[in-house]
């Protein structure tokens, strides 16, 4: 009897063994797995193909500035980068709640000069949401972005500054500009 289970036991655990290679091979056959057929080795080809969609001709510096409505420490983790059109890139902003309460606050992007803003496409960033930090939590956030190879060929330095402000707390508003008040008696 125990001959038996050891040879059933061993059946099943070359069978387990087994399905791997069987099943990548019905999965390739089928066309249902495609991330394997990418990942395969081609003779005479890269691995990866290359992205044809950046501009190596061109360098665009970006800088980065950070701006705190309020007591706390927000700032990039570098000034600035060098960047092709079209390649993607990733910045690291960091922020420390340095008060002694709970706050919710959000950021608020903005460009330098004017024109580059319809170019500067960003697919991460922490200013689409708001954030809630506890007393002295500390966040590092990324801002991934691509620059469109499409940016006039006159801009190579693009500033993307941004505000960071307390949402719904006791930091006051941003001040407005007061009317001039008019003085004059009755003629």
């Amino acid at each position: 009897m125990l001959g038996k289970l050891v040879v059933v036991a061993a059946g099943m655990f070359g069978f387990g063994y087994a399905l791997v290679p069987l099943y990548q091979q019905i999965c390739e056959a089928l066309g249902i797995n495609i991330l394997a057929v990418g990942e395969k080795q081609v003779p005479g080809g890269s691995r990866a193909p290359a992205n044809t969609q950046v501009d190596r001709t061109r360098t665009i510096t970006v800088e980065f500035d950070a701006n705190a409505r309020g007591p706390w420490e927000f700032k990039p983790a570098q000034a600035s980068m060098k960047v092709h059109p079209g390649e993607l890139a990733t910045v690291m902003y960091e922020f420390q709640n340095v008060q002694n309460r709970r706050m919710a606050a959000q950021a608020i992007p903005s460009y330098a000069p004017k024109q580059a803003t319809a170019h500067f496409n960003k697919l991460e960033c922490f200013c689409f949401n708001q954030y809630t930090l506890e007393p002295g939590e500390k966040k590092q956030w990324p801002v991934a972005f691509v620059i469109d190879p499409k940016l006039p060929k006159d801009v190579t330095t693009i500033t993307l500054s941004y505000t960071f402000f307390e949402v719904g707390g006791k930091t006051p508003p941003a001040p407005t500009a007061a009317a001039p008040a008019t003085t004059g008696g009755a003629s």
